[in-house]
């Protein structure tokens, strides 16, 4: 599944399914798609994300294998949310609502 995010203020952005709803729990939704975010809850889900991404930071080991030739690097959970931390500045910024659903 693929999950988009869209914002008048801001290009959509499309990600993987369960990196969107790990995004969304972590700003304190359900993590359901479809959904929307008020204007007013934007800042509030902003501060909760960038909090809960400095955290998860702060507490990740690189994980090191045998091989590291053969595997593809690791995309940091804080470097997948960029996106999205960037459309919810521009959100609060433009006081616009935030939507997500399915990408069909």
């Amino acid at each position: 599944m693929l999950v988009t995010f869209s914002c008048s203020a801001y290009a959509d952005i499309t990600m993987f399914g369960d990196v969107a709803t790990r995004l969304l729990t972590l700003m304190g939704h359900s993590g359901k798609v479809p959904g929307a975010m008020l204007a007013e809850d934007v800042k509030a889900a902003l501060e909760s994300l960038v909090t809960a991404i400095q955290s998860d930071q702060q507490l990740a080991e690189p994980e090191k294998s045998e091989d590291e030739e053969d595997c593809e690097p690791v995309v940091s959970l804080s470097n997948r949310a960029l996106p999205l931390i960037e459309m919810l500045e521009a959100a609060i910024q433009s006081k616009s609502h935030v939507m997500w659903e399915k990408y069909s």
